[in-house]
């Protein structure tokens, strides 16, 4: 198992009740906060009872969401979601599930084993990079003051910013922004954000906890035409990674390490196994690429004022 995040871990713990030998490669110090919107789609707590992990999850108080707020420049779009969605930070998910998978006796390691895995699965997120100039960049940031129940997107041209609560009376503030904005800002986060004034105006009541992470350049892709090796399995944003604002990252990333996990313990063959994540997971990636599309040519607005809001969430689910 090739990292310890999301998908690692999900991987890691279905593969581990299936009664496999299991060893996690993690480099990086964990549990530490991520840029990520820290939003959970409500099927997750579906494939977190599965992990066994449910109690450890409610145990965080993981902050419900109830309804969307979409701002495009002024022009709002307002819709209830069909289920309770939930906030929980990267820090508090990321620990819980690799406790866990210790727990069953999952080995933890930061370097590679000399003796090579007899299967692999490759959790280790994004590897790819873009052109100078052609570059989105994302960044994320808590803060404390008053939270609601909604998930809201304020979108500007082909960018974005999320505002959701987490657990503890938080609220996570994550958005994506192309190099060309960044750069016009003077890479300051803090005059980007103020620079949107229904962004602004939602923020000021709002009390900044913690520097701005920063990560980039963020590429959508996905290897779903891609045939992988015998014995390799590829799950989460080393799989496929979805355009943020869907919100349905986390919750590919935990289907898909789920899956990889229980198909390496059972010797599923890994083209197998691909074509049939593939099936689950390539229409978010598809229809947020079209929404991406839409952004640049500016229609995309229009086209969420006219469509039913629970119609473009479950759209963009596995």
């Amino acid at each position: 198992m090739i990292g310890g995040g999301l998908s690692g871990a999900a991987a890691a713990i279905s593969a581990q009740r299936q009664g496999a030998a299991v060893t996690v490669v993690e480099k990086s110090r964990f549990p530490r906060h991520k840029v990520c919107g820290e939003f959970l789609s409500p099927q997750v707590v579906e494939i977190l009872d599965r992990l066994g992990v449910r109690g450890e999850f409610d145990a965080c108080r993981p902050e419900p969401m109830r309804r969307v707020l979409l701002n495009f420049a002024g022009r709002e779009k307002r819709f209830t979601l069909p289920e309770p969605a939930y906030g929980l930070s990267r820090y508090a998910l990321d620990h819980l599930l690799l406790s866990h998978a210790r727990q069953l006796g999952v080995e933890v390691v930061t370097e590679k084993p000399a003796v090579p895995f007899p299967r692999i699965i490759h959790g280790y997120g994004r590897t790819l990079s873009a052109p100078k100039g052609h570059r989105l960049f994302g960044f994320k940031a808590h803060f404390s003051g008053p939270v609601n129940d909604a998930v809201e997107l304020y979108f500007f041209g082909e960018g974005y910013v999320g505002v959701n609560p987490v657990e503890g009376g938080v609220t996570n503030v994550c958005g994506l922004a192309p190099e060309s904005v960044m750069r016009a800002h003077g890479f300051d986060t803090d005059s980007l954000v103020a620079s949107i004034p229904a962004l602004r105006d939602r923020l000021a009541p709002l009390t900044r906890q913690m520097d701005w992470l920063h990560v980039g350049p963020v590429i959508f892709a996905n290897r779903f035409a891609e045939r992988p090796a015998p014995g390799e399995y590829y799950a989460g944003d080393a799989l496929s990674f979805v355009d943020p604002f869907t919100g349905s990252g986390m919750l590919g990333a935990l289907l898909s390490g789920e899956a990889a996990g229980l198909a390496a313990a059972r010797g599923e063959e890994s083209n197998q196994y691909q074509q049939r994540i593939r099936r689950k997971l390539g229409r978010p990636f598809g229809i947020s690429s079209l929404i991406r599309w839409g952004l640049r040519k500016s229609w995309a607005p229009l086209a969420a004022q006219a469509l039913s809001g629970r119609l473009l969430f479950a759209a963009t689910r596995p």
